[in-house]
Protein backbone atom coordinates (compact mmCIF):
# COMPACT_ATOMS: atom_id res chain seq x y z
CA UNK A 1 0.00 0.00 0.00
CA UNK A 2 2.67 2.47 1.05
CA UNK A 3 3.93 1.53 -2.24
CA UNK A 4 1.25 2.71 -4.54
CA UNK A 5 0.82 5.99 -2.04
CA UNK A 6 4.43 6.45 -2.95
CA UNK A 7 4.26 6.20 -6.68
CA UNK A 8 0.79 8.17 -6.65
CA UNK A 9 2.51 11.12 -4.49
CA UNK A 10 5.52 11.18 -7.22
CA UNK A 11 3.23 11.53 -10.31
CA UNK A 12 1.22 13.76 -8.72
CA UNK A 13 4.26 16.06 -8.25
CA UNK A 14 5.53 15.01 -11.38
CA UNK A 15 2.22 15.81 -13.11
CA UNK A 16 2.33 19.28 -11.28
CA UNK A 17 5.75 20.22 -11.94
CA UNK A 18 4.95 19.51 -15.63
CA UNK A 19 1.81 21.72 -15.74
CA UNK A 20 3.80 24.31 -13.95
CA UNK A 21 6.38 24.36 -16.67
CA UNK A 22 4.06 24.35 -19.36
CA UNK A 23 2.65 27.17 -18.02
CA UNK A 24 5.37 29.10 -17.93
CA UNK A 25 6.98 28.74 -20.87
CA UNK A 26 3.37 29.39 -23.14
CA UNK A 27 3.01 32.84 -21.27
CA UNK A 28 6.81 33.48 -21.00
CA UNK A 29 6.30 33.58 -24.84
CA UNK A 30 2.88 35.53 -24.80
CA UNK A 31 4.91 38.16 -22.50
CA UNK A 32 7.48 38.39 -25.00
CA UNK A 33 5.46 38.40 -28.17
CA UNK A 34 2.80 41.54 -26.89
CA UNK A 35 5.40 44.44 -27.51
CA UNK A 36 5.27 43.04 -31.54
CA UNK A 37 1.43 42.75 -31.96
CA UNK A 38 -0.16 45.96 -33.34
CA UNK A 39 -3.20 46.34 -35.67
CA UNK A 40 -3.31 46.61 -39.03
CA UNK A 41 -3.66 50.41 -38.69
CA UNK A 42 -0.73 50.06 -36.33
CA UNK A 43 1.92 48.38 -37.61
CA UNK A 44 4.64 50.01 -39.50
CA UNK A 45 5.29 49.07 -42.73
CA UNK A 46 7.85 46.24 -43.49
CA UNK A 47 8.86 45.27 -47.31
CA UNK A 48 7.74 41.67 -46.91
CA UNK A 49 4.38 39.81 -45.11
CA UNK A 50 5.03 36.17 -44.29
CA UNK A 51 2.18 34.17 -44.50
CA UNK A 52 2.25 30.51 -42.76
CA UNK A 53 0.45 27.82 -43.71
CA UNK A 54 -2.83 26.62 -42.41
CA UNK A 55 -4.06 24.16 -44.35
CA UNK A 56 -6.10 22.96 -47.39
CA UNK A 57 -9.60 21.64 -48.37
CA UNK A 58 -9.80 18.48 -50.56
CA UNK A 59 -10.08 20.15 -53.52
CA UNK A 60 -6.90 21.71 -53.14
CA UNK A 61 -8.16 25.33 -52.20
CA UNK A 62 -6.99 27.02 -49.29
CA UNK A 63 -8.65 25.92 -45.66
CA UNK A 64 -10.98 28.71 -43.96
CA UNK A 65 -8.08 29.70 -41.72
CA UNK A 66 -5.43 29.98 -44.47
CA UNK A 67 -7.77 32.14 -46.32
CA UNK A 68 -7.75 34.46 -43.41
CA UNK A 69 -4.16 34.80 -43.52
CA UNK A 70 -4.08 35.82 -46.88
CA UNK A 71 -6.48 38.07 -46.88
CA UNK A 72 -5.27 40.20 -43.60
CA UNK A 73 -2.20 40.20 -45.89
CA UNK A 74 -3.41 41.00 -49.01
CA UNK A 75 -4.95 44.01 -47.14
CA UNK A 76 -1.53 45.13 -45.81
CA UNK A 77 -0.11 44.66 -49.44
CA UNK A 78 -3.36 46.91 -50.55
CA UNK A 79 -2.57 49.62 -47.87
CA UNK A 80 1.18 49.78 -48.87
CA UNK A 81 2.44 48.27 -45.73
CA UNK A 82 4.77 45.74 -47.69
CA UNK A 83 5.29 45.47 -50.80
CA UNK A 84 6.31 41.58 -51.27
CA UNK A 85 3.90 38.96 -49.69
CA UNK A 86 5.98 35.44 -49.18
CA UNK A 87 3.84 32.49 -49.24
CA UNK A 88 5.22 29.88 -47.08
CA UNK A 89 4.08 26.08 -46.94
CA UNK A 90 4.27 22.67 -47.24
CA UNK A 91 4.40 21.04 -50.56
CA UNK A 92 5.64 17.20 -49.48
CA UNK A 93 3.45 15.47 -52.17
CA UNK A 94 2.79 16.98 -55.39
CA UNK A 95 -1.48 16.82 -54.88
CA UNK A 96 -1.19 18.86 -51.75
CA UNK A 97 1.14 22.39 -52.25
CA UNK A 98 0.02 25.14 -49.94
CA UNK A 99 1.91 27.76 -51.29
CA UNK A 100 0.33 27.47 -54.66
CA UNK A 101 -2.80 27.64 -53.23
CA UNK A 102 -2.61 30.81 -51.83
CA UNK A 103 -0.77 32.48 -54.61
CA UNK A 104 -4.27 31.74 -56.76
CA UNK A 105 -6.27 33.06 -54.18
CA UNK A 106 -4.20 36.54 -53.85
CA UNK A 107 -4.21 36.58 -57.66
CA UNK A 108 -8.22 36.23 -57.31
CA UNK A 109 -7.69 39.50 -55.25
CA UNK A 110 -5.33 41.75 -57.46
CA UNK A 111 -2.15 40.89 -55.91
CA UNK A 112 0.34 41.21 -59.03
CA UNK A 113 2.49 37.94 -59.63
CA UNK A 114 5.56 39.66 -59.27
CA UNK A 115 4.70 40.33 -55.92
CA UNK A 116 4.14 36.97 -54.69
CA UNK A 117 7.20 34.60 -53.45
CA UNK A 118 6.56 31.10 -52.70
CA UNK A 119 8.31 29.00 -50.40
CA UNK A 120 7.79 25.36 -51.11
CA UNK A 121 9.32 24.24 -47.73
CA UNK A 122 7.39 25.92 -45.02
CA UNK A 123 6.66 22.78 -43.58
CA UNK A 124 6.25 24.18 -40.08
CA UNK A 125 6.29 27.42 -38.57
CA UNK A 126 9.56 27.27 -37.70
CA UNK A 127 10.85 26.35 -41.18
CA UNK A 128 9.40 29.49 -42.47
CA UNK A 129 11.16 31.79 -40.03
CA UNK A 130 14.25 30.25 -40.78
CA UNK A 131 14.10 30.25 -44.40
CA UNK A 132 12.38 33.67 -44.49
CA UNK A 133 15.90 34.41 -42.88
CA UNK A 134 18.52 32.21 -44.75
CA UNK A 135 17.31 31.53 -48.28
CA UNK A 136 15.30 34.62 -48.70
CA UNK A 137 17.66 36.86 -47.33
CA UNK A 138 15.17 38.96 -44.86
CA UNK A 139 15.90 40.65 -41.89
CA UNK A 140 12.70 42.27 -40.81
CA UNK A 141 9.05 40.64 -41.60
CA UNK A 142 5.31 41.25 -40.71
CA UNK A 143 4.15 38.40 -40.05
CA UNK A 144 0.08 37.85 -40.25
CA UNK A 145 -1.64 34.57 -38.65
CA UNK A 146 -4.90 33.59 -36.07
CA UNK A 147 -4.02 35.23 -32.46
CA UNK A 148 -3.40 31.76 -30.97
CA UNK A 149 -0.79 31.08 -33.21
CA UNK A 150 0.83 34.74 -33.41
CA UNK A 151 2.50 34.28 -30.31
CA UNK A 152 4.31 31.32 -31.06
CA UNK A 153 5.62 32.54 -34.73
CA UNK A 154 6.78 35.99 -33.11
CA UNK A 155 9.08 34.53 -30.71
CA UNK A 156 9.92 32.12 -33.71
CA UNK A 157 10.92 34.56 -36.04
CA UNK A 158 12.36 36.86 -33.16
CA UNK A 159 14.62 33.68 -32.28
CA UNK A 160 15.77 32.96 -35.45
CA UNK A 161 16.91 36.51 -36.21
CA UNK A 162 14.23 38.21 -38.06
CA UNK A 163 13.13 41.76 -37.03
CA UNK A 164 9.02 40.80 -36.82
CA UNK A 165 6.12 42.43 -36.00
CA UNK A 166 3.16 40.96 -36.05
CA UNK A 167 -0.89 41.40 -36.81
CA UNK A 168 -3.71 38.95 -36.16
CA UNK A 169 -6.22 38.06 -38.79
CA UNK A 170 -9.37 39.02 -38.97
CA UNK A 171 -11.18 35.66 -37.87
CA UNK A 172 -14.03 34.17 -39.87
CA UNK A 173 -16.12 31.92 -38.07
CA UNK A 174 -14.52 28.77 -37.25
CA UNK A 175 -15.81 25.50 -36.04
CA UNK A 176 -15.82 25.92 -32.61
CA UNK A 177 -14.55 21.84 -31.62
CA UNK A 178 -12.06 22.56 -34.43
CA UNK A 179 -10.99 25.93 -33.12
CA UNK A 180 -11.06 24.90 -28.94
CA UNK A 181 -8.27 22.28 -30.44
CA UNK A 182 -6.21 25.03 -32.33
CA UNK A 183 -6.35 26.55 -29.46
CA UNK A 184 -5.44 23.79 -27.05
CA UNK A 185 -2.59 22.63 -29.22
CA UNK A 186 -0.89 25.42 -29.79
CA UNK A 187 -0.34 24.88 -25.94
CA UNK A 188 2.19 22.20 -26.79
CA UNK A 189 3.34 23.63 -30.11
CA UNK A 190 4.48 26.65 -27.94
CA UNK A 191 6.69 24.00 -25.57
CA UNK A 192 7.85 22.11 -28.60
CA UNK A 193 8.99 25.51 -30.39
CA UNK A 194 10.85 26.47 -27.17
CA UNK A 195 12.78 23.21 -26.83
CA UNK A 196 13.61 23.68 -31.02
CA UNK A 197 15.11 27.31 -30.25
CA UNK A 198 17.01 26.81 -27.31
CA UNK A 199 17.67 22.82 -27.00
CA UNK A 200 17.41 20.85 -30.35
CA UNK A 201 17.76 23.29 -33.73
CA UNK A 202 15.91 20.40 -36.12
CA UNK A 203 16.75 20.22 -39.62
CA UNK A 204 15.60 22.51 -41.90
CA UNK A 205 14.93 21.79 -46.07
CA UNK A 206 17.10 24.37 -47.14
CA UNK A 207 19.13 25.02 -50.24
CA UNK A 208 20.37 27.90 -52.65
CA UNK A 209 19.31 31.34 -51.65
CA UNK A 210 16.43 33.24 -52.91
CA UNK A 211 17.06 36.58 -52.50
CA UNK A 212 13.81 38.54 -52.65
CA UNK A 213 15.91 41.82 -52.52
CA UNK A 214 19.22 40.86 -54.16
Amino acid sequence: MKIIQTIFRIGLVTSCALIFLIGTIRVGVILFSLPHIHTHAAVQPRTVALVPGAGLNRDGTPSLPLRDRVDSAVALYQEGKVSKLLMSGDNQEITYNEPEAMRQYALQQGVPDADIILDYAGRRTYDSCLRAKVIFGLDEIIVTTQAYHLHRAIFLCQSLGLEVEGVPVEQSRYNQSRYLFWNFREVFATVAAFWDVYFQAPQVVLGEPEYIFP
